[in-house]
């Protein structure tokens, strides 16, 4: 039976963990190796891990990283940052990487989602959406570059193209909400969600477990993605990594829970 999945996912930035806000100010909180350690004991569903240095930069996936972090999961690892060739993509899923996300690289060469997905499977090869919403209009354009490059496509046009293409998950990230921490943008998460015919992962805006259980109330089956809400504790944003237990999970998910 599929059920939502709760997803923290992690920028790195000079090596280290930042968490930003609005794309940009970047606060760092952690190293990465040791905030998997973390994850690892919260046994948490999935774990998105994004180099935001690697496209604006002009390098591509940091190999030995990559290989470090696989090394100590003990969770599903997505990659995601630098990806431009499928060289590149078998490398990391033969590092031990499950899923490897790709961005900027597929708007500017959408075959390379398809010769992905013929190389590693479907279920390997994850599109990310960064967009905003259009002024005046319900449409939300596809922004690249860390937000800094507009494409003036349409999220709904790209996201139908790259499942065509054989994409087999689309994680839309709302620009205006990241860091934000007042809650997903619900009409984005119901555009994307009522369109695809692939598993949706929804990104930026949840500061709050109210926040997920809204998601998965309205959108039932769908990844509930959150960066500031993983790291981040109290008024101050005192960095403190944290994971809903299997029982808040349960709660959230309206199942009965089997942990005392």
């Amino acid at each position: 039976m599929l059920r939502p999945r709760i997803i923290p996912s992690l920028l790195v930035h000079d090596r280290g963990l930042v968490k930003t806000v609005g794309f940009s100010s970047p606060k760092y909180v952690g190293d990465p190796i040791n905030v998997v350690k973390i994850f690892n004991e919260k046994m948490v569903d999935e774990l998105a891990i994004y180099d935001i240095d690697a496209t604006v930069r002009g390098h591509g996936p940091d190999f030995k990283m990559i290989e470090n972090l696989a090394y100590e999961s003990r969770m599903p690892l997505c990659y995601g940052g630098g990806v431009k060739t499928v060289e590149q993509v078998k490398t990391i899923i033969g590092l031990g990487i499950e899923k490897v996300a790709i961005s900027s690289a597929a708007v500017a060469n959408p075959r390379l989602v398809a010769e992905a997905a013929e190389a590693v499977g479907n279920q390997s090869v994850v599109v990310v959406l960064d967009v905003k919403p259009r002024p005046r209009s319900t449409t939300y354009e596809v922004w690249t570059h860390n937000g800094t490059v507009n494409t003036g496509r349409p999220m709904l046009e790209l996201a139908a193209e790259f499942e065509k293409l054989g994409a087999g998950e689309i994680v839309v990230n709302a620009i205006e909400r990241d860091g934000q921490m007042k809650g997903y943008d619900l009409d984005l998460a119901r555009q994307i969600n009522s369109s695809s015919r692939v598993p949706v992962t929804i990104l930026g805006g949840a500061g709050s477990l109210a926040h997920i259980e809204e998601l998965i109330r309205n959108f039932g089956v769908i990844g509930a993605a959150a960066g500031s809400l993983f790291v981040f504790k109290g008024i101050y944003r005192a960095v403190l990594v944290n994971y809903p237990s299997l029982k808040e999970r349960d709660q959230l998910l309206h199942i009965k829970s089997q942990v005392a």
